[in-house]
């Protein structure tokens, strides 16, 4: 569901837009981000690893504003990877204070903000105060329209396209729906982002060149952009160049432009 501004907003957003040389039917309506580079940002400023991690929940606050000014429907965080478990326990147990923390601290934003958290991923492994902390914000937001923040935690695309082969199956077996019916849509209705539009950015900071099992599915037709600059250095500028070369890309689902001939 887009946006829903009063005529005061629009006029606001619109002139943010022309200000910093954006077109308004050009910006992509969902934002997928793989935040890569926290560790390695600390260790070049000579901090522990967790102090990177620390100083990424600010660039995770400036985008999300950012994105509510300029107008963008919904933008999805990676957060935490199936595969981040191998790391070492004390970066993991300060991930989870951090998860905790952040859905206590930003909560009234997110409310004065009306942003609609959703969270996708598997719940084994995440503390019992971390999941208590999490559920209630997205409770609490539920009915917020102005942004979908979706927050990808404990998350595994191959995984979760497991669990939706698993789910079909079962429908199968119990006689709910026939072979016929299994397709694409009925497969994505059983994904973890079920009813969410699939990215049309990716965004991925660190130059890495990689998607790392993230969305694999729904990243099908997504643009790609990468910058070399870590996480913590993410900023609105940066922000603004991936929406604008974004906004340059021809985008043909397997078609033609018109310019091709």
């Amino acid at each position: 569901m887009s946006p829903i501004l009063s005529e005061k907003d629009k006029q606001v957003r619109l002139s943010y837009l022309e200000e910093h040389g954006l077109s308004a039917d050009r910006l992509p309506r969902h934002i997928a981000l793989i935040m890569d580079g926290n560790g390695r940002w600390a260790q070049r400023q000579g901090l522990p690893r967790i102090e990177g991690h620390r100083r990424g929940v600010q660039a995770v606050r400036d985008t999300i504003e950012e994105s509510i000014r300029l107008g963008i429907e919904q933008i999805t965080l990676y957060c935490l990877s199936s595969e981040n478990w191998k790391r070492p326990q004390p970066e993991l147990d300060f991930l989870m204070h951090l998860l905790e923390q952040y859905m206590i601290e930003q909560r009234q934003l997110i409310m004065d903000q009306e942003i609609k958290v959703q969270v996708i991923g598997k719940r084994q492994g995440i503390t019992g105060q971390a999941l208590k902390e999490m559920d209630r914000t997205v409770e609490m937001s539920k009915e917020n329209t102005k942004l979908t923040l979706c927050l990808a935690i404990n998350y595994g695309s191959r995984a979760e396209i497991v669990d939706a082969v698993k789910s079909i199956a079962a429908s199968y077996k119990n006689g709910n729906i026939s072979l016929d019916q299994i397709d694409e849509n009925l497969l994505a209705d059983r994904l973890y982002t079920a009813k969410m539009p699939d990215p049309d950015l990716l965004i991925r900071t660190a130059g890495e060149m990689r998607v790392s099992n993230y969305l694999l599915w729904q990243i099908s037709y997504s643009e790609f952009w990468v910058t070399e600059a870590c996480w913590p250095e993410f900023n609105k500028e940066l922000y603004h160049q991936a929406i604008d070369e974004y906004a340059q890309r021809h985008r043909r689902f397997g078609g033609l432009d018109q310019r091709d001939g």
